[in-house]
């Protein structure tokens, strides 16, 4: 099965990509390998949690913050090599987190990115990471996520 048909299997309809809201590229290619800039939790144009973990938000809330950037991450690849058939291994997932200092369960809550990537990729998903607290993020989220990824040589 096709990573794209396994996509269409889990019910995940992958988004229009959102545009930068500063001055870089949501991805970029270098030999064979692609980097995704972070993704925040956007939705319909819309932040879809809001706020810090620990104090406003759960680390479930968190967790489907998580996932949620992984999707716009998906979408990302996918409109920048066509398929995500393309993609060989994903190497690395960044995972930033808004918190207060007392919290914690950061990787807990990146998990909802990694266990996606695990459940569309497989072995091809398993990947090498960092799950870090932040003070804030951009536009109050409380989640942000980039990656890497080795692409296929044609």
């Amino acid at each position: 099965m096709s990573f794209d048909e396994k996509l269409k299997k889990l019910g995940i309809e992958l988004p229009v990509p959102s545009k930068p809201v500063a001055s870089y590229v949501p991805a970029l290619t270098i030999d064979n390998f692609i980097y995704v800039s972070g993704q925040l939790p956007i939705k319909n144009g819309k932040l879809i949690f809001k706020g810090k973990l620990g104090k406003e938000l759960s680390v479930e809330d968190g967790y489907k913050a998580a996932e949620i950037c992984a999707i716009n991450i998906l979408a990302q690849l996918k409109a920048k090599l066509g398929t995500l058939d393309k993609i060989e291994q994903i190497i690395k997932v960044e995972g930033y987190v808004a918190s207060v200092p007392e919290f914690t369960e950061h990787s807990k809550v990146i998990n909802g990115a990694s266990d996606l990537f695990l459940k569309i990729f497989g072995e091809k998903g398993k990947h090498t990471r960092i799950a870090v607290g932040m003070a804030s993020l951009p536009l109050n989220a409380p989640v942000e996520i980039s990656l890497v990824a080795k692409i296929k040589r044609e």
